[in-house]
């Protein structure tokens, strides 16, 4: 377990679905390139989407290079109570975000286009472009803990001396058996 509130400089977050409602948009961008309009969020049960929904590869991969290439010009938004939860954290400490993703440019960008420009000095992004190396990053950071959406991630996690926390999704339900947290507001009370 962890001590009654975790300090938010040993606590790191992963991106797309943690911070970033990346399944609105995905959702959002195959109703409207696509007219592939009647998928629901409850619908994605795997984390590889094309595994539960039927969505040729190639699709997916264009909405999700649209997405990870330019996340502002294709309306990323925030997870609810993201914003106003990670102000407050980085008044305690520097906040860590370790994303799969392979460039951490347009993560900045997006960071900077969500955030008051006083909590970005005190978010580091690091962008490691693979999932299956995070624990590795995390280390390097000096995490402790570690919050993702991806079920297998944080199986991994466990399993290198780092206390994983799975942000609930429709595709890590019945999927492990680690701490969860459904919203923000819960991961404000972990912290402060």
């Amino acid at each position: 377990m962890h001590p009654e509130k975790i300090d938010p400089g040993l606590l790191g977050f992963d991106f797309d679905g943690v911070i970033a409602d990346t399944a609105e948009t995905f959702l959002r961008l195959a109703c409207e390139k696509y007219s592939l309009c009647d998928i629901r969020p409850e619908d994605i049960t795997d984390f590889n989407i094309e595994e539960c929904i039927d969505i040729p590869e190639e699709i997916v991969a264009e909405i999700f290079r649209d997405i990870l290439m330019d996340s502002v010009r294709f309306g990323l938004k925030p997870m609810p109570g993201a914003v106003s939860v990670l102000e407050e954290l980085t008044e305690k400490n520097t906040v860590t975000v370790v994303t799969a993703r392979p460039l951490s440019k347009p993560v900045h960008d997006w960071l900077e286009n969500v955030l008051p420009s006083a909590t970005l000095p005190r978010i580091r992004v690091v962008a490691m472009g693979a999932h299956d190396d995070k624990p590795r990053h995390i280390h390097e950071q000096g995490l402790r803990y570690f919050i993702d959406d991806r079920a297998e991630t944080c199986i991994q996690l466990s399993k290198s001396n780092i206390h994983p926390i799975v942000f609930s999704q429709p595709w890590n339900h019945n999927r492990h058996q680690l701490e969860v947290v459904h919203s923000w507001q819960e991961i404000r009370t972990l912290c402060l």
